[in-house]
């Protein structure tokens, strides 16, 4: 059986006992909390989020999106209690609890990536994945860029939110998609050194081979240049990048680039436009990023944008210029 309660502290305590003792008839109301929107800024990358790069692969930018994982109303085990008061009061929720952790925010990403795989059957996985990243915001409901509340609240990197926050709707509609096929993510495993008997393992077939496997850029909807913080600052750096993208949306269109490079970087990227004459035709482009150590090991963003010609699509890569360490 269930009551309502409200808990109240030892100085708590004394105030309610003297407005009991002073009234001749005390009464007292239950106010339950309601949910209250538009009153705060949202969302913000919390301090216990798993951030990038990976250290496995860094050369793929890591995380990919952010997604609600801050005091979810979740399932709990019914005969488990949720809080304590002391150490001997425990309380129960009747199967529901408040949790915060990257296992909330999974759960919303795999759900809008398994609606897209209805609304889309013949996408692949990693153009469902490119599809949430390509859509995601970087803005909050502010209209500023989402904060890090780990890093004293100054504006996310990607290495903290990856490409934003997801917005499911607009990742029904993309307009281009990042494809990977099962080789390349092979090609990736034979750059990083694995062994024959290793990617059979993984990818349980014989089927395919480390030919022409020498380059860790993936065919992904981001970008990620490392420098060493130990080399003297102002050596210059140039890293090239080739990516595909596939035309999802309307027939006959054209993109125009639009590049915001990371503090301290040049960015060329040619073409710098995209012509398609029928849906599913794919175009490749080439992106060159010069910079320069720091000696200060800082982590600086920017971004790439193909902006449909009548504006209906932006298809928008994060772009991370980092130190190997991880950066500040």
């Amino acid at each position: 059986m269930s009551c309502p309660g409200v808990l109240i502290s030892a100085t708590e305590l004394a105030t309610v006992i003297d407005y009991i003792n002073s009234s001749d008839n005390p009464i007292a109301a239950i106010k339950f909390r309601q949910t209250v929107t538009g009153k705060e800024v949202a969302p913000s990358v919390a301090d216990y989020t798993s951030r990038g790069p990976s250290p496995n692969c860094p050369a793929v930018l890591k995380p990919d999106v952010m997604a609600p994982g801050s005091l979810v109303l979740a399932s709990w085990i019914p005969n488990d209690y949720t809080a304590a008061v002391g150490t001997s009061t425990l309380l129960s929720s009747e199967g529901f609890n408040l949790i915060s952790g990257t296992s909330m925010a999974c759960p919303h990403a795999s759900g809008v990536a398994a609606l897209l795989r209805g609304a889309h059957p013949e996408w692949s996985h990693a153009a469902i994945r490119s599809a949430m990243m390509t859509t995601a915001t970087e803005l909050d409901s502010s209209m500023m860029p989402i904060k890090d509340v780990g890093r004293n609240f100054t504006a996310a990197s990607p290495l903290a939110m990856g490409a934003g926050h997801i917005v499911p709707n607009l990742a029904m509609d993309p307009g281009l998609v990042y494809d990977v096929t099962p080789q390349d993510y092979v090609s990736l495993l034979c750059s990083m050194n694995f062994t024959r008997n290793q990617i059979m393992t993984i990818t349980r077939s014989n089927m395919y081979d480390c030919a022409n496997s020498s380059s860790l850029d993936l065919n992904y909807p981001s970008f990620v240049a490392f420098y060493d913080k130990n080399v003297t600052t102002g050596a210059m750096l140039t890293h090239r990048f080739r990516r595909v993208v596939t035309n999802v949306g309307d027939g006959r269109t054209r993109y125009e680039v639009k590049v915001t490079a990371p503090m301290g970087t040049k960015v060329a990227v040619w073409p710098q436009s995209l012509v398609f004459g029928k849906k599913n035709e794919r175009r490749d482009y080439y992106v060159d990023i010069t910079y320069a150590s720091d000696g200060e090991g800082m982590v600086s963003h920017g971004s790439i944008v193909w902006v449909e010609e009548s504006g209906k699509y932006n298809v928008r890569s994060p772009i991370v210029v980092a130190p190997t360490s991880g950066g500040k």
